[in-house]
């Protein structure tokens, strides 16, 4: 039995063969078990490794391949920040249940927020966003990515919120929905899992206000007077800004603030409803006159992003920070404020 030349064990009986040698092959025997030991222990992340979020603050959009390669994280959350017109008459929350990202949560833009105000979906306040995010299993530190399923719409106004809340590692799906689908990635339909908050850390978001990204009516009418050094850019289609188009709310002025600049929001989206490269997000910026409000133009002063009701704005706000910047405001009540108060000026036509 001590030798099988079938299986290749000749050294192995012959080193049993003598009491001498069997240390050296115990020995040897050892240090093959501790490299193999080393190896899985490399390849097994340790705990600490498990535990840590998906880093995604820096790029401001992340791909769908991206979300394949991290969306097993139980740190990383995505969400269905999916939102319509009222006159467009299609319900999104309905939309959510019967198709969605596998595991994604719906954030219901309208019922995170104020409901006190008269506006529509006007940021909540600090213990209503902790509450919402709680409900949502996001809790501090946790990678949050966000999509609607138009493409690049709304999941932007959500972008931000978590970042005026004070959450950085938030980005959005570049393309949404659509890419998803298109890359191949897993669909669900029905009822949501309630969320496991046991994957995270434990510790709660507590939501804490950057006023310096939310705008209002004086800090709009300080950069409106700031001359050529500030910047006041609307989201808006280029009909409702000259005036020439209804807007979609009764009550409302037709027009835009004077002095402001128009920069539609699909001016920064590709066909796919993918934002623009950088070359092609500047050169959106500069066919509407606001040259300002990129970085390294020479203008250092307030950049403030308006729209209909603060939800596209933030697309622009988005597509800024992929130029690096990270300072832009958004008007929260936007054109429905403003065009519905008669004491706030209006102007029809070209900037």
């Amino acid at each position: 039995p001590l030798h099988c030349t079938r299986h290749g064990c000749t050294r192995v009986a012959w080193m049993l063969s003598s009491p001498a040698r069997a240390p050296l092959l115990l020995a040897r025997a050892a240090g093959v078990v501790r490299a193999a030991r080393l190896v899985v222990a490399r390849a097994r992340p340790s705990a600490a490794a498990a535990a840590m979020a998906p880093d995604a603050t820096s790029a401001g959009v992340v791909s769908a391949q991206w979300l394949k390669d991290n969306g097993r994280s139980p740190r990383l959350h995505v969400l269905d920040a999916t939102w319509f017109l009222p006159t467009e008459q299609r319900d999104a929350a309905k939309e959510h249940a019967e198709k969605r990202i596998d595991g994604a949560k719906f954030f219901d833009i309208d019922a995170i927020a104020d409901k006190a105000s008269s506006l529509p979906h006007m940021l909540p306040s600090e213990a209503h966003f902790s509450e919402a995010c709680d409900a949502l299993g996001v809790k501090q530190g946790d990678c949050v990515v966000v999509y609607d399923a138009k493409g690049l719409f709304s999941a932007a106004r959500a972008w931000w919120m978590f970042r005026v809340f004070g959450h950085s590692n938030v980005a959005v799906l570049d393309g949404g929905l659509p890419a998803w689908e298109a890359a191949g990635g897993k669909l669900t339909s029905g009822a949501e899992e309630a969320p496991n908050t046991t994957q995270s850390d434990g510790t709660a978001l507590v939501a804490a206000l950057d006023a310096s990204l939310v705008a209002d009516v004086p800090r709009v009418l300080a950069a409106l007077a700031g001359g050529d050094e500030t910047v006041v850019i609307d989201a808006r289609g280029a009909g409702r800004f000259r005036g020439e188009a209804a807007e979609p709310r009764p009550g409302v002025r037709s027009g835009h603030m004077p002095g402001s600049r128009s920069v539609p929001m699909t001016a920064v989206l590709n066909a796919d409803g993918t934002l623009k490269d950088e070359a092609g997000i500047r050169a959106a910026f500069e066919a509407g006159g606001a040259v300002s409000a990129l970085p390294g133009s020479g203008g250092a002063g307030e950049a403030v992003a308006s729209c209909g009701t603060g939800v596209t704005a933030c697309v622009l706000a988005l597509a800024l920070f992929r130029l690096g910047r990270r300072d832009v405001a958004v008007y929260d009540g936007s054109w429905s404020e403003w065009g519905a108060r008669e004491d706030l000026p209006c102007a029809a036509g070209d900037a």
